[in-house]
């Protein structure tokens, strides 16, 4: 049984959806840095998220003082103690057609001439990060394995199962909703796969799933249990997810500040849209929870015949080669970086990957 198509992430380090993704001005430096094997997008939905600043807002703090910076904060911090992230966010504001028009841009940018001097190669793959129902993911895929026929570079699709400020419960702990969007996806491959014996250009779109923060083995094994049911239902006889992006943010989480000068009654630093300001927690208290799931889903993923292929992308803490180091150690076939994204910028790859590369000397 063949194994499902590999994303090739070179160097293995890339961005994870998140804000810092939003805009083309995010995401073509991005793409020209040298140290990114990959970019993804920050999730986005067919006709985009209704964002509002009163409620969608995000703080950078200390995860031993608690101490929080302002919120809705949009410029990066350099405070060392500011190692860990609370979003109240959604999704993108803009559209899945407003990334495909943002990916034609980088790719026009690509393969002008000059191009490669501004380390804008063009066999460097993006990760287009989207959500919804599962009919919805599945005009995604159509959507972007017909733009991926227009553009220079290696397109892949991320399905966010996984974001904790939406109502209800995430996708992915639910074993029959996976389910559901692992036949989707096995449709869209099948459909693809028509496609091109029909005489269409063959385009591989590789797919993944984004996973919540697992707390128990029960949920590994509901997890792995989807994906193996998807075994054979596609066409090429694989299950059609590629790769599993492990970890969103942890909810329900709370930072607390005091106003008036730090003299005032304590009170929630961020809005949400439930009024107690319950968000998404991110940066170094995720990473040893997001280095236990990465290792658990590889191991689950390994037992199950057909399953073994699918690669990992490690995101949650890492902001240096130390924790670089300790993602690919757990399994983690490539690593992803957000929160320290935001607080250092494009150039937390170049030190990530320097301080790499210069213990290999």
């Amino acid at each position: 049984m063949p194994p499902p198509p590999l994303l090739h992430i070179n160097p293995p380090l890339l961005n994870s959806a998140n804000p810092w993704a939003t805009d083309l001005s995010h995401l073509l430096p991005l793409y020209a840095s040298p140290h990114t094997g990959a970019v993804t997008t920050r999730t986005s939905t067919l006709h985009g998220y209704p964002h509002d600043d009163a409620i969608n807002q995000y703080t950078f703090f200390s995860p031993l003082t608690q101490t929080a910076a302002s919120p809705a904060t949009t410029t990066p911090t350099t405070a060392a103690a500011a190692a860990a992230s609370l979003n109240t966010l959604g999704y993108s504001p803009h559209p899945l057609s407003t990334y495909l028009s943002f990916i034609s841009t980088i790719s026009a940018a690509a393969t002008a001439s000059g191009g490669a001097n501004y380390g804008l190669r063009t066999d460097k793959p993006i990760i287009i990060s989207v959500t919804g129902t599962p009919a919805d993911v599945a005009s995604c895929h159509r959507l972007i394995r017909t733009h991926a026929r227009r553009v220079c570079m290696p397109l892949a699709m991320e399905v966010n199962l996984s974001c904790p400020n939406i109502a209800g419960v995430p996708a992915a702990y639910s074993r029959g909703t996976v389910n559901a969007y692992v036949e989707a996806l096995a449709e869209a491959r099948a459909e693809a796969e028509a496609e091109a014996q029909a005489g269409g250009k063959r385009v591989v779109v590789v797919v993944g799933l984004k996973t919540p923060p697992f707390t128990h083995a029960g949920m590994f094994d509901e997890f792995v249990g989807a994906l193996a049911a998807g075994v054979g239902r596609a066409g090429a006889g694989a299950c059609p997810v590629g790769f599993v992006t492990a970890v969103n943010t942890l909810a329900p989480a709370l930072v607390l500040g005091r106003g008036g000068g730090g003299k005032g009654a304590l009170e929630p630093v961020l809005r949400s849209a439930s009024g107690l300001g319950l968000g998404g927690m991110a940066g170094a208290p995720l990473h040893p929870l997001a280095l236990g799931n990465v290792l658990s889903l590889k191991q689950a993923l390994g037992r199950v015949e057909g399953l073994a292929g699918v690669m990992v992308i490690g995101v949650g803490g890492v902001e240096d080669a130390d924790g670089w180091r300790r993602m690919r150690r757990v399994g983690a076939e490539a690593v992803g970086v957000g929160t320290a994204l935001g607080r250092f910028g494009v150039g937390v790859f170049e030190r990530i990957w320097r301080g790499v590369e210069g213990a290999k000397l």
